[in-house]
């Protein structure tokens, strides 16, 4: 159940204390995919898995609406990029499920789909189930699963997710422009340390692998995959003694 598109008797009359919280970012991934990447990701994903919870439990879950922008600095140099500070967004995630909560909604699996999000997340999760009237975890989609590929940066991981879930967004013309351009690991590391912070510092095209190795058929794949184990994680949070 899409929460925008529910009116607000369907909302009050739905049983059950989970709902899902999609959020991506809005940044640079290349020539060859829209700037917007992270959040479709994390929308198809949250569907997927509730969809894939739906049929095992007969029990429909509210996905609220997709945050758009997250902690996006790093790609700054890449035109259109948005981005928030750490604490905003932190205060913002925690405000949306507080929303969740005051309406019963009160375990919330957050679907992330930006590596940059992650730490935020892990702490004002971990805040909010401390210290507010909700439980809240983070599922960051390509952590949950095996991929046959590196996940890079607009590489042949979310290139292909793409072209399963909407393959008119990916620029055809410019792959391989994307991946002449592309570096094949995110950053510069010396004795464990990244040297660089913004990902212009190793990448011009703004790419980490290669794009030109993406597929549909591994981007079905992965969003089966992604969608089990999202499921999985439903179960376990709604079963959960907290």
């Amino acid at each position: 159940m899409q929460l925008s598109a529910a009116t607000w008797p369907e909302i009050r009359d739905c049983e059950g204390d989970l709902a899902v919280l999609p959020i991506g970012s809005t940044e640079q991934h290349g020539p060859h995919a829209p700037l917007g990447t992270d959040a479709l990701a994390a929308a198809a994903v949250a569907e997927a898995g509730v969809k894939t919870y739906r049929e095992r439990t007969g029990a429909d879950v509210p996905v609220a609406p997709t945050i758009p922008v997250g902690i996006a600095a790093e790609h700054r140099a890449f035109d259109g990029t948005l981005w928030v500070s750490p604490d905003t967004f932190r205060a913002y995630v925690r405000e949306t499920v507080a929303s969740l909560a005051h309406h019963g909604f009160d375990r919330v699996v957050i679907v992330n789909g930006h590596g940059g999000n992650t730490d935020a997340l892990r702490e004002i999760t971990g805040t909010i189930s401390r210290e507010d009237d909700a439980y809240a975890v983070a599922f960051t989609w390509f952590d949950s699963i095996d991929t046959e590929q590196e996940m890079g940066h607009g590489g042949p991981v979310e290139t292909s997710l793409l072209y399963h879930i909407d393959d008119d967004a990916i620029r055809e013309a410019e792959l391989e422009t994307a991946r002449d351009g592309a570096s094949e690991g995110w950053g510069e590391w010396v004795a464990g340390v990244n040297l660089a912070h913004d990902s212009a510092e190793f990448t011009d095209s703004g790419v980490v692998g290669d794009p030109t190795e993406a597929t549909a058929e591994l981007g079905e794949r992965l969003l089966d995959r992604s969608g089990e184990a999202l499921a999985d994680l439903l179960v376990a949070v709604e079963s959960r003694n907290r």
